[in-house]
């Protein structure tokens, strides 16, 4: 008897309990995890029509069942073109088989490391395809709870692609009880997750906020070696637009982030909010100029060490202005003293 999607609703079909190999033909890896293994395939019914298969090893599983059906659940839930989709569950003996719509485009940063320069233009039109997946999700009742660059997958090597998001698992349904767990990526999490406060799906949003801060400038708006030092900086929403890597950066891009990274999340814009800023729909004349300008054009490389490096040097920088500010009130605090 299948062990993913007991319950007879709609969202919770149960694995097809059968042999995979009668629909689809079971090709190279593409990718491996842990307990997991990615194959091309090809559906037999459908000649030319590829699909990406994650083979699961149930031994692997044991005791995080609930988890890969919660993951299933939200997907057999989703239905939206930027979403990587399911197309089918298969379970056997010893494995559980998710199809999933063949995405063959790369990761985002992977991408724009190639590509070499990125305008203000690019970094909208993609943060906007995310936003409306997002919405879409929210709508749903889905919180996505792990969104990241890696996640973030170009359809095709188009040109044009549009952009994807994947991995659900860590997605949560809103009416599945209150989230507080705290969980997600260094970095990209909000401060209500570490805070291990009650949370919704603002967390998301500061996620995306943390994406296009990278998009526009190279680095990240937090980064520390170690996580409790980076964890206070996340609490305390800690992050400055720093020259010269802003210098060059629109107004309107630094006030979006903002609405995004906003530490209290009931002022937090939503998807929505987001979508309808200047910065996205380009609503304002000043806008559009800003978008069309090939000056607006910054050279990005998104290579760990030169963003670290990047980052380091910032990092030193208002390192030094908070001694400097320590030092002269400490110097007007000896003046005081000893008038």
């Amino acid at each position: 008897m299948p062990l993913f999607g007991k319950k007879n609703d709609s969202d919770k079909k149960p694995a097809k309990d059968g042999d995979i190999r009668k629909k689809y033909d079971l090709k190279e890896t593409l990718g491996t995890g842990a307990f997991s293994e990615v194959l091309l395939a090809e559906d037999k019914t459908e000649k030319g029509k590829f699909v990406a298969v994650k083979c699961i090893d149930k031994m692997g599983l044991l005791g995080k069942e609930e988890s890969l059906e919660n993951e299933i659940h939200v997907l057999r839930r989703l239905k939206h073109p930027n979403i990587v989709q399911l197309l089918d569950v298969f379970e056997d003996k010893n494995y559980v088989y998710l199809v999933m719509e063949l995405v063959t485009g790369g990761e985002l940063f992977d991408r724009i490391v190639e590509k070499g320069s990125y305008t203000e233009k690019d970094a909208s039109n993609l943060i906007r395809q995310v936003l409306e997946a997002v919405d879409y999700m929210h709508e749903q009742g889905v919180v996505h709870r792990d969104l990241k660059p890696e996640n973030l997958l170009y359809y095709s090597i188009d040109e044009d692609s549009k952009i994807m998001i994947s991995d659900f698992g860590l997605s949560k349904m809103e009416d599945s009880g209150t989230m507080a767990t705290a969980c997600g990526t260094p970095g990209y999490v909000a401060p209500e997750v570490l805070a291990q406060k009650p949370y919704g799906k603002e967390v998301d949003v500061w996620s995306i906020g943390v994406i296009a801060y990278i998009l526009l400038c190279g680095y990240p708006p937090f980064y520390d070696e170690n996580d409790a030092a980076l964890f206070q900086q996340i609490l305390r929403a800690e992050y400055e637009f720093d020259s010269p890597y802003w210098d060059d950066i629109s107004d309107s891009a630094r006030d979006f982030i903002r609405n995004l990274m906003c530490k209290d999340a009931s002022a937090r814009f939503t998807c929505k909010g987001a979508i309808a800023h200047p910065w996205i729909s380009g609503n304002t004349a000043r806008d559009k100029n800003i978008h069309a300008s090939v000056s607006a054009q910054i050279q990005k490389n998104f290579i760990k060490s030169k963003w670290k490096r990047a980052y380091n040097a910032t990092a030193v920088i208002r390192q030094m202005r908070k001694l400097a500010m320590n030092k002269d009130g400490q110097d007007q605090q000896t003046t005081q003293s000893s008038s």
